[in-house]
């Protein structure tokens, strides 16, 4: 991260010092209109942008909206796993019988714990036909890990994008800011002086690019180190159900057949974050 700042920050100094050095040259334009001057102005730099600028806000434009589609849709979805992981603890908890739950697994899809449940009373079944203990505890504990993996890697969806869009974005905006600085040489070339309105509109455009790759890139990091938080926490939870899950039924498998029985399902492993 430190280089992507040093890389951003080289150019703009350069463009800064430029404008510092001419701006005894040209004369204090009066302020004139207040905002809407200051629109008016922004509008006429948009239009006047050149085509390479335009190229770039265009790209981080397409980052931005795909990155703030996948913040959503991801916050949306992690809210909806945290509310749907809560009520079916509470579920289980008070639940007497490992069927009971099986009969309601499906009102609570949304919930990576209710998954792993599914996946390993599926695998119960094939070897008891629902009840009694199990012959084999090896086979729960794969469907156990199988399933928690699948639902972390669901979680997991599109977060690349997000690494992705975050990490790039700056040295999008980076190559805008080199071009827009070339352009500002290349105008005071063309104009044979050392002016102000020589230089400015290269400077402008690489102060866009700059801040549009920053505008860009900051939401994409922050989200991506929040949700990968969250799921780290899903992932513990998950751990701590399964052993919880696998517990009950090896107790089946420590008790006599005629006997065995589920017992009361008291605890349910780790505690979701709280919804955000």
């Amino acid at each position: 991260m430190s280089d992507t700042v040093k890389s951003e920050v080289n150019p703009i100094f350069t463009a800064a010092s430029l404008v510092f050095l001419l701006q005894n040259e040209a004369p204090a334009a009066p302020l004139e209109g207040g905002i809407a001057h200051d629109m008016s102005g922004l509008m006429k730099l948009m239009s006047d942008i050149g085509p390479i600028a335009m190229g770039v806000l265009i790209i981080l434009l397409i980052a931005s909206l795909y990155s703030w589609t996948v913040i959503l849709s991801k916050w949306a979805s992690f809210r909806r796993a945290t509310t749907a992981s809560r009520r079916f603890i509470r579920t289980f908890r008070k639940a007497g019988r490992l069927q009971e739950i099986a009969a309601i697994t499906g009102d609570y899809k949304d919930s990576p714990l209710a998954q792993v449940f599914e996946d390993v009373y599926e695998t119960y079944k094939r070897q008891t036909g629902g009840a009694g203990p199990p012959r084999n505890l090896v086979p729960l504990e794969r469907s156990a890990q199988t399933a928690a993996s699948e639902a972390i890697t669901s979680l997991e969806r599109r977060m690349t994008w997000l690494a992705t869009i975050a990490s790039v974005s700056p040295f999008v905006g980076l190559f805008g800011t080199v071009m827009g600085i070339v352009d500002a040489f290349l105008g005071l070339g063309s104009a044979g002086a050392a002016t102000l309105r020589a230089v400015a509109p290269g400077i402008a455009e690489a102060l866009i690019t700059t801040a549009a790759g920053l505008f860009v890139a900051v939401p994409a990091v922050v989200a991506y180190n929040q949700f990968s938080a969250r799921i780290r926490v899903f992932a513990a939870a998950l751990d701590d159900f399964s052993r919880e899950l696998l517990n009950t039924m090896e107790e089946f498998q420590a008790r006599p057949v005629a006997q065995a029985q589920p017992r009361s399902l008291a605890e349910a492993g780790r505690e979701l974050p709280t919804r955000g």
